[in-house]
């Protein structure tokens, strides 16, 4: 239970953080291309990725602080960031064929699923009016 309240309360700050960020860039950068989820998917992988290193080699964090940093406030942040480090982690693991079917599924399934979910939004409100 103890987990659940760390990565809550991470995911919790990271969504505010998004919306205020996101908020902030498009404020500030009037622009129709998705700048604010762009550079908050940059951020995040960037931050995954050094907190990520510096845990592992450092062993500064305790496994709570990593729950709630890592899985809770990046995850509510950007979950692009762990789709990231899942990659990286797959290439540095020497599963490179892996490495590219993750970015492969992710992105063109994502994608797919997206374009599905939108048809089939479309069909729902048809018949229902």
């Amino acid at each position: 239970m103890k987990n659940l309240i760390f990565v809550g309360l991470g995911g919790f700050l990271g969504a505010i953080t998004r919306y205020k960020l996101g908020g902030l860039i498009l404020h500030n950068f009037r622009t129709t291309f998705p700048l604010g989820t762009v550079i908050i998917n940059i951020a995040g992988c960037f931050f995954i990725g050094f907190l990520s290193e510096i845990m592992v080699k450092e062993h500064l964090f305790s496994s709570e602080t990593r729950l709630f940093l890592v899985t809770g406030l990046l995850g509510g942040f950007t979950t692009f960031s762990a789709f990231g480090f899942e990659t990286i982690y797959l290439m540095k693991r020497g599963d490179i064929f892996m490495a590219f079917m993750n970015i492969g599924l992710s992105v063109l399934l994502g994608l797919f699923a997206v374009w599905l979910g939108w048809k089939t939004g479309l069909i729902f409100k048809m018949s229902n009016g």
